[in-house]
């Protein structure tokens, strides 16, 4: 059975590796991202039973409080872009003042269009990692830095 265009735009899974990284508002490049993760920590609460007359509580799993969320972001070093902007922004971190900002990671189909974004809101640099180095290795360098931000959120384009 042939399917259209837009059957298969609509039925199939996007590709991972088409994707785009706004720092707020500004495109950057980034090789890979990962812990988009939405949680909750949880709570148990357990009560005697009335009704049903079996011995011991009753124990029942609740959602709390959400987990903030921790990004982890890697890319390649580039003379003249990573300095500002990476180094710049967790060097500017004093106690009790942070630049906040809002990242969109916008996955996104064939033509580059984004299909479905991850808003992190009021995120900002915990650590940033220098990439190893090894003369028997001849990878690129590349850094790491984590994230934290208050929430995510999913929305299709």
């Amino acid at each position: 059975m042939a399917l259209t265009k837009q059957d298969i735009s609509t039925a199939y899974p996007l590709p991972v590796y088409n994707y785009k990284v706004e720092i707020d508002g500004e495109a950057v490049a980034f090789s890979e991202v990962s812990g988009l993760s939405i949680s909750y920590e949880t709570y148990t609460y357990k009560e005697s039973p009335v009704e049903s007359g079996t011995p011991g509580p009753r124990i029942m799993h609740m959602p709390s409080q959400g987990t903030p969320a921790s990004i982890t972001l890697k890319k390649g070093i580039v003379k003249g872009s990573s300095i500002p902007v990476l180094y710049q922004w967790i060097n500017s971190i004093q106690t009790n003042q942070i630049d906040k900002k809002d990242v969109y990671i916008r996955l996104c189909d064939e033509s580059g269009d984004a299909v479905i974004s991850w808003k992190v809101i009021n995120a900002f640099p915990k650590k940033l990692d220098a990439p190893t180095f090894d003369a028997n290795s001849n990878d690129a360098a590349i850094e790491t830095m984590e994230l934290m931000a208050d929430n995510i959120f999913m929305e299709e384009s």
